[in-house]
């Protein structure tokens, strides 16, 4: 048998060593909010537009480097799309660098045409992921008490939601189901928050429909939900932000304040909708180096 080129088995390795796996959320027959219509997955210019079966992806750090900690990563995107790179991978192999498990949550559109109840889509990926990380906790060498969520933009109101709506969205008829969906942690990068005052008018519209009820508007403004037994919140926005203002993350610390519940604020003079991991403007790209130390702060880094 020929020896394949040795830049060929290089080429494999790599492909080999930086493949992640993929777990899908819900099995043929218990997917909820479904109304059988097959619809195409839908990806352009590193955005996903449609996803039929919601699924998570996996980036674990080295056996030596993992520490047991675990988040649950949620793109932005306007609850329209997905950025499921510069908001999704790129999180993820950032957090491994501190030996944190990450998971990329690919969440169906609110919009998408086999959804029946727009709003209840989301939620229930999110409740379902954070089930799924915990129920495998063993076998991915994760402590079940530091599963936190991180989320941007819109991402970030889904990650503030699920931490704090108590209502279950998520049942499945299986073993999950009798697990905690609530994060240990939140993380929230220029979040949307607020369906009220400072809206984000195209997440609330794609999520809630253009004339949604007063009750459905507080139901989904995640600072009117805030309780004593909401988890800590790490939170970054930009003072410019002007497609996401930052009262949106105001209300929030204000709420954790009233609450009890530890938080920490930062507001960065510039960085307007646009904070990444990098290349942000002089002292916004200190916000990750932040969170960190935030995360070790709280306990959330202790093997």
């Amino acid at each position: 048998m020929k020896k394949l080129p040795l830049l060929l088995v290089f080429l494999f390795g790599t492909v080999f060593l930086s493949a992640q796996e993929q777990f899908m959320l819900w099995s043929d027959t218990n997917m909820p909010n479904d109304n059988g219509q097959l619809v195409e997955d839908s990806i352009a210019r590193e955005r996903i537009y449609q996803i039929d079966k919601p699924y998570i992806r996996a980036w674990f750090p080295s056996q030596a480097r993992r520490n047991g900690a675990a988040v649950l990563i949620i793109p932005g995107g306007g609850y329209a799309r997905l950025s499921h790179i510069i908001a999704g991978s790129t999180i993820a192999k950032w957090f491994n660098t501190f030996g944190v498990s990450a998971f990329v949550l690919y969440h169906r559109l609110p919009q998408s045409a086999h959804v029946e109840t727009s709003y209840e889509a989301p939620i229930q990926d999110a409740q379902r992921a954070i089930r799924l990380i915990r129920g495998n906790a063993e076998e991915w060498e994760l402590d079940p008490d530091r599963i936190g969520t991180t989320g941007f933009s819109a991402g970030g109101h889904l990650a503030a939601c699920v931490s704090n709506i108590k209502t279950d969205y998520a049942k499945g008829g299986d073993s999950l189901d009798g697990l905690s969906f609530l994060p240990n942690f939140t993380i929230l990068v220029s979040p949307v928050i607020s369906f009220e005052k400072y809206r984000h008018k195209g997440s609330r519209d794609n999520l809630l429909g253009k004339d949604p009820s007063q009750e459905l508007i507080l139901a989904f403004s995640p600072q009117r939900l805030v309780d004593a037994s909401s988890p800590p919140a790490f939170m970054v926005h930009a003072a410019n932000d002007r497609s996401v203002p930052v009262q949106n993350s105001i209300f929030y610390s204000i709420a954790l304040s009233e609450a009890g519940v530890p938080f920490s604020l930062h507001i960065f003079p510039d960085g307007e909708h646009k904070i990444e991991l990098r290349n942000n403007p002089l002292s916004t790209n200190n916000w990750s180096m932040l969170c960190e130390t935030w995360m070790q702060e709280m306990g959330f880094l202790d093997k």
